[in-house]
C-alpha cells in the first residue's frame, strides 16, 4: 500500500482539487493507498475540508494540529500514522502534480530508496527561485548528496527509511542527506512544477537563512553524530598546539633575556603573542573539554540507537540444529556413549 503524506496550512481552496486528481491517479492505476492530510494549525477552515474528505472516503485520514507546529512536525506526524509500504510526500498548493505518482513508484522498482523530484522548470518568482538554486548548489557540495533540488516537496520513501529518521526543527528537507548517511540509496526525476493557484508561499526569506543554520546542523549530525569528539577536539587540539608553541617560544625568550636582554628588547608583557597563546591553549582546553562531554552524552543517549543499518538478513530457523548429522538411532548412539562404573566405555553391542 501506499500513504500520501500531505501537511497543509491555509489551503482550503486547492485541498478539493487535490483530492479530485488524486483518486483520479489512484483509480487509473489501479492503486492501493491511503491520504494523509496533516493540518498544520490552518486558520482557513482547511480542517473542515478534510474532515468532510475523511468522511466520505474511507481512504482518507486527518490529523490536526492545535497550532502551527511548522513542516516537520506534520511530515513526522504522517510518517508514523502511515502503513503502507511505501509514502509519498507532497505539498498541497497543487504546484506539486499528482499524476506523477506511478513514475516515483516506478524509480523506487530500480533499487532506489529515497527518490527526490527535481522542480527543473519551476514556476515560481526568480527571487524564490535563484537562492533556491544556490542553496541546492551548497547543500549537494557541503553532504556530497547530489540532487538538483533539495527542497522538493514531493518525494518518494521506503517506509524503512522512517524507522533510522528523526525528524525535528526545520530538517524535512534534508531527509535525503539523512538517508544517504544511514546507507539508504537515493536518486531523483524531474517532476512537473505547475504554477500557484491559490493564495500565497508560505515561505519567506528567513526561511534560507534558517535553511543554512540546519545545514551545518546536518553536517555535524551525518559527519560527527556518533563522534563529537573528532571534530571538537580536533579543532581544540590545534589551538591548544598553536598555543602552547607560542608559550613555548615565549619561555625561550625569557630565558635569553635572563642574560641578555638585548637581544630580544620587548618585555614579555608587551608581546601580542602573549594573549594570542593564552587564549589558544583556553580555547583548545575548552573545546576539548565540550568534545568530552558530548561524547559522554552520545554514549548514554545512543545506547537504544544502532550505529549501523542492516539491509537485509537471510532467515533464522527457530531452533538450530546439531553441527553434525548422525546416522545411530536414538537408542544406539545412547548406548555407544554409556559409560561404565567405572568410567571406561560399555562395551559395544
Amino acid at each position: 500500500m501506499i500513504s500520501i503524506v500531505i501537511p497543509v496550512f491555509n489551503e482550503k481552496e486547492s485541498l478539493p482539487l487535490l483530492h479530485e486528481e488524486i483518486a483520479g491517479i489512484a483509480s487509473k492505476a489501479s492503486l492501493e493507498l491511503e491520504a494523509l492530510y496533516i493540518d498544520d494549525g490552518s486558520a482557513d477552515g482547511s480542517w473542515e475540508i478534510i474532515a468532510g474528505l475523511a468522511q466520505q472516503f474511507p481512504w482518507v485520514h486527518g490529523i490536526r494540529f492545535r497550532c502551527n507546529f511548522g513542516k516537520a512536525a506534520a511530515l513526522s506526524a504522517g510518517f508514523h500514522a502511515a502503513h503502507g509500504d511505501v509514502i509519498l510526500t507532497l505539498d498541497a498548493d497543487l504546484q506539486d502534480d499528482p499524476a506523477e505518482i506511478p513514475r516515483f513508484l516506478q524509480a523506487l522498482t530500480l533499487g532506489q530508496d529515497v527518490v527526490s523530484g527535481w522542480k527543473k522548470v519551476r514556476r515560481d518568482p526568480w527571487h524564490k527561485v535563484l537562492p533556491s538554486r544556490v542553496f541546492n548548489w551548497l547543500v549537494s557540495r557541503l553532504t556530497g548528496v547530489k540532487l538538483h533540488d533539495h527542497n522538493s516537496g514531493m518525494k518518494c520513501y521506503r517506509a524503512g527509511v522512517f524507522r533510522e529518521i528523526r525528524l525535528y526543527g526545520e530538517l524535512h528537507r534534508f531527509i535525503p542527506v539523512l538517508a544517504a548517511a544511514r546507507g539508504f540509496k537515493v536518486g531523483e526525476i524531474v517532476t512537473n512544477h505547475r504554477p500557484r493557484r491559490f493564495g500565497k508561499s508560505k515561505y519567506g526569506v528567513r526561511r534560507f537563512f534558517k535553511g543554512f543554520l540546519d545545514l551545518l546542523t546536518v553536517k555535524f549530525l551525518t559527519g560527527f553524530g556518533q563522534r563529537p569528539q573528532h571534530l571538537l577536539g580536533g579543532i581544540g587540539l590545534i589551538s591548544f598546539l598553536a598555543g602552547l608553541a607560542g608559550m613555548t617560544w615565549l619561555g625561550f625568550i625569557w630565558i635569553v633575556r635572563l642574560f641578555d636582554e638585548s637581544i630580544f628588547p620587548t618585555p614579555l608583557h608587551n608581546r601580542p603573542l602573549l594573549i594570542y597563546s593564552v587564549a589558544a591553549l583556553l580555547l583548545g582546553a575548552q573545546m576539548m573539554s565540550i568534545g568530552f562531554l558530548a561524547e559522554l552524552i552520545t554514549a548514554h543517549q545512543g545506547r537504544d540507537e544502532d550505529s549501523y543499518s542492516i539491509a537485509e538478513q537471510t532467515d533464522r530457523n527457530p531452533r538450530p540444529g546439531p553441527l553434525f548429522s548422525r546416522n545411530l538411532d536414538d537408542t544406539q548412539y545412547d548406548a555407544a556413549h554409556t559409560k561404565t562404573s567405572d568410567g571406561g566405555p560399555a562395551a559395544n553391542p
